[in-house]
C-alpha cells in the first residue's frame, strides 16, 4: 500500500513539475516607418535625405517563458540601437526583468540615425520624437507578445545557408555560412514563430540612394511568412570586416530592391529548409543571465565620436560599458555581442561555447563598432577602417574572455 501511494506521490509531483515548467512563446511586431521619410544613415557621418521608401521598416519581439524565467529576444530594423534607448524600452515593460531583454538591431544601412552622429555642420539628422516612438512600439511589441504567451514546440536547427548570399568583401571565403534557426510551433504543430541567425551585413540598397528600407531582412520576413513559418525575426551574427550581402554580378554591384528580395528570399528558403526535419524538443529548459562588461576606448575617432553623440553612451573614464547576456534554451546557447565581431571571433566563440547549437547575436545591447582580435588590429591596410572604428585594440580580447567565462560559469544547455 505504502509503495502505490509512493508512486501516486511520485507522478503527481512530475504531474506538476511538468505542468510548472510548461514552455511558451509569444511573437509580436510593430512599424517604425518614419512618415514623413527621414534622412538614413550607413555609420558615423552625416545622414542622406530620402525620397522614397522600399519595405517597411519594423520592430519585432519573441518572448520565451518557461518555469519562472521568462526572456525577451528583439530585433529593430536600424543600423544599432542605444542602450539608452533600449533602457527606456525595458523600463516600459511590465512583467520581464530588465537585464532578460536582449535588444538587437538588423544593421540595415537605409533607417534613420539611432544614435545622433554628428552632421559637420554641428547638429544631427537624429530625430528625437521620433525615437520616442519607436521606443514606444517597440515596449508596445514585447508587452504584446509577453500577453499572448502559448504552449510552443520547440525545434532547433544549424546548417550551411547554400546559394549567393553573403561573402567577406575583404576575403571571399572568410565568413561563417552556417545559419541558426529557432521555430515554434502550436499544439497543432503549425509554426507561428521563426528566428533566423546569421551573419551579413543588410547594405544592398545602402544609404547612399535616397531610399529608406530594411534592406534585405524586409523580403526575408515576407517569404518565411509566406511559406507557412509564421511571424519571422532575424538577429544579426559576428558579420563585421566585411561580412556583406553578396550582391556582385558582371560589371558592378546590384543594389536595389529587386536584389533585396532575392538574396532576402533565398536565406528565407535556406533557413526553412534547414529547420524542416530538425527534431521536436521535448520540455526545453530555459536559462538566461546578463553581465556587465567593459571596455576601454582607444580610438581616438571613437573617443572623439563618443563625446559627441546626443543619446548618451555610458562613456565615463575612458572606459564603456554595456550588458552581455547569455541564454540557455535548450540544447542551444546564446551569447551577446555589442558590436560587429569579426567572423575568426566568431568562430572561435561557437567552437569554445557549449550548446549542440551555439549562436551569436551581434549588434545587441548596443553596437559599438567592430570588434576586431589585437593581432589583426591596424596590422593590415585593408583593415584600417575597421580598426579606426574600433573601440581599440583590446577589444577583441576583452570581449572573448568576457564571454567565454561567461559561458565556463553558466549552465550547460539542458541542465
Amino acid at each position: 500500500m505504502k509503495t502505490k501511494l509512493s508512486a501516486a506521490l511520485l507522478c503527481l509531483s512530475l504531474f506538476t513539475f511538468d505542468a510548472c515548467a510548461e514552455f511558451r512563446a509569444g511573437i509580436a511586431v510593430r512599424n517604425v516607418t518614419p512618415d514623413p521619410l527621414l534622412p538614413v544613415s550607413g555609420g558615423v557621418g552625416a545622414s542622406k535625405t530620402t525620397t522614397r521608401k522600399d519595405g517597411e521598416l519594423n520592430v519585432r519581439a519573441l518572448v520565451l517563458d518557461q518555469d519562472g524565467t521568462r526572456v525577451a529576444i528583439v530585433s529593430a530594423d536600424f543600423l544599432g540601437f542605444p542602450a539608452l534607448l533600449g533602457n527606456k524600452v525595458r523600463a516600459a515593460v511590465k512583467g520581464i526583468d530588465p537585464k532578460n531583454i536582449l535588444i538587437g538591431a538588423t544593421h540595415t544601412h537605409s533607417a534613420p540615425d539611432c544614435y545622433g552622429f554628428p552632421d559637420g555642420k554641428g547638429g544631427t539628422s537624429s530625430d528625437p520624437k521620433y525615437l520616442e516612438l519607436v521606443c514606444t512600439r517597440m515596449a508596445e511589441a514585447i508587452n504584446e507578445a509577453a500577453a499572448h504567451l502559448k504552449p510552443g514546440h520547440l525545434k532547433i536547427a544549424t546548417g550551411q545557408a547554400n546559394g549567393k548570399i553573403a561573402y567577406n568583401y575583404y576575403a571571399e571565403q572568410l565568413y561563417d555560412p552556417r545559419c541558426n534557426v529557432i521555430q515554434i510551433s502550436d499544439a497543432s504543430g503549425k509554426p507561428f514563430a521563426t528566428l533566423v541567425n546569421y551573419a551579413i551585413h543588410p547594405e544592398v540598397i545602402g544609404s547612399d540612394k535616397g531610399v529608406c528600407s530594411p534592406d534585405l531582412v524586409g523580403p526575408l520576413y515576407s517569404r518565411i511568412e509566406e511559406k507557412g513559418g509564421g511571424t519571422a525575426i532575424f538577429m544579426n551574427s559576428a558579420q563585421g570586416g566585411m561580412v556583406t550581402a553578396d550582391n556582385r554580378k558582371p560589371g558592378g554591384e546590384a543594389r536595389d530592391w529587386a536584389e533585396c528580395q532575392r538574396i532576402g528570399n533565398l536565406l528565407a528558403d535556406e533557413a526553412l529548409r534547414i529547420i524542416k526535419d530538425a527534431p521536436e524538443q521535448v520540455a526545453p529548459k530555459l536559462y538566461c543571465a546578463a553581465r556587465a562588461i567593459s571596455f576601454p576606448v582607444e580610438s581616438p575617432l571613437m573617443r572623439a565620436l563618443l563625446k559627441q553623440l546626443p543619446v548618451g553612451t555610458g562613456f565615463t573614464d575612458g572606459k564603456i560599458t554595456t550588458q552581455m547576456n547569455l541564454v540557455n534554451l535548450g540544447d542551444a546557447q546564446i551569447v551577446t555581442i555589442p558590436g560587429e565581431a569579426l567572423p575568426n571571433i566568431g568562430y572561435y566563440l561557437k567552437r569554445k561555447m557549449r550548446g549542440k547549437h551555439n549562436l551569436l547575436f551581434g549588434l545587441t545591447n548596443d553596437a559599438f563598432g567592430y570588434i576586431l582580435a589585437k593581432e589583426d588590429y591596424d596590422s593590415f591596410k585593408r583593415y584600417s577602417y575597421v580598426s579606426q572604428t574600433s573601440l581599440g585594440e583590446r577589444t577583441g580580447e576583452i570581449m572573448v574572455n568576457e564571454a567565454l567565462k561567461f559561458v565556463n560559469d553558466s549552465p550547460k544547455p539542458g541542465e
